[in-house]
């Protein structure tokens, strides 16, 4: 069951990233924006992921509701006229406004087997969330379908692209200094080159020259690990390489995965 409590207490314009007089179009867009980073389909390990997007989808349902949001907006201007009132008491003071609310709390219960009593700000934002909470709101499902149908596009879209990137016609020529009878090969090898390229994707095919020392060929799974090899990677320190596309550089820089291919020796040439 959702706390009203904890909903009371979190600024739900700051959770959201908007200003208190924002219209009722910038608190969608702001939650669908928000909603879409954190959505528990893209954070299938991420279970705080899960609890931000409720946390989301409860603050757009008393956002766009206009008595809902009115109840929290009263609530919200109560604490902030209690706090600043608060910080210009001093401890005497405080100790006989405590008293103060103390006898006021009283007389409300006193009051309550006939005269009518005046709610606290507290009380009527919690009756308008338990009526959201008991009348469901279709505004909320209507919004997180919405956004299950932008993911499932996004899905699409990301499996065609899958189609299209293919490493072989991509391929990337590796170069470094090394003597033509260096048994070192300047310092580089299949694992060295392994370990410097891995950590921007998975690698369909990595072959050192057999012609020649100084040179290798390598095919990257997605089109951005491959990308961002060549612009970035620079090998050693001390005998640095250098990475260039065989042929024209890909034009979309979309990422896209490709399946493995073979390298000849013409490659090389």
């Amino acid at each position: 069951m959702v706390d009203v409590k904890k909903f009371s207490e979190i600024d739900l314009y700051g959770l959201l990233g908007i200003e208190i007089g924002a219209t009722e179009a910038e608190v969608r867009k702001a939650y669908r924006k928000k909603a879409l980073q954190c959505h528990p389909d893209k954070n299938p390990d991420n279970p705080k992921a899960a609890e931000l997007f409720q946390e989301l989808s409860k603050a757009l349902e008393i956002l766009i509701d206009a008595s809902a949001r009115a109840a929290y907006d009263k609530l919200l201007n109560a604490k902030k006229a209690a706090q600043l009132r608060t910080q210009q008491l001093d401890s005497k003071r405080q100790k006989l406004k405590e008293e103060l609310e103390e006898r006021e709390r009283r007389a409300r219960d006193a009051a309550k087997g006939g005269y009518k009593v005046q709610k606290t700000p507290e009380e009527l934002f919690q009756e308008e969330f338990e009526r959201l909470r008991k009348e469901g709101s279709k505004l909320i499902e209507e919004e997180q379908e919405l956004m299950r149908q932008q993911l499932r596009e996004e899905k699409a879209m990301q499996g065609k692209a899958q189609s299209s990137w293919d490493p072989s016609k991509h391929r990337i020529k590796i170069k470094w200094k090394a003597g033509k009878d260096d048994p070192e090969n300047g310092g580089y090898t299949q694992e060295v080159l392994n370990k410097f390229l891995s950590k921007y994707g998975d690698i369909n095919v990595l072959v050192m020259s057999p012609k020649k020392n100084g040179s290798a060929l390598v095919e990257f799974r997605t089109q951005e690990a491959a990308e961002m090899a060549v612009s970035y990677e620079q090998g050693r320190l001390d005998n640095p390489c250098s990475l260039e596309w065989i042929g024209d550089a890909p034009k979309n820089k979309n990422s896209r995965t490709g399946g493995s291919s073979t390298i000849t020796e013409r490659d090389y040439e």
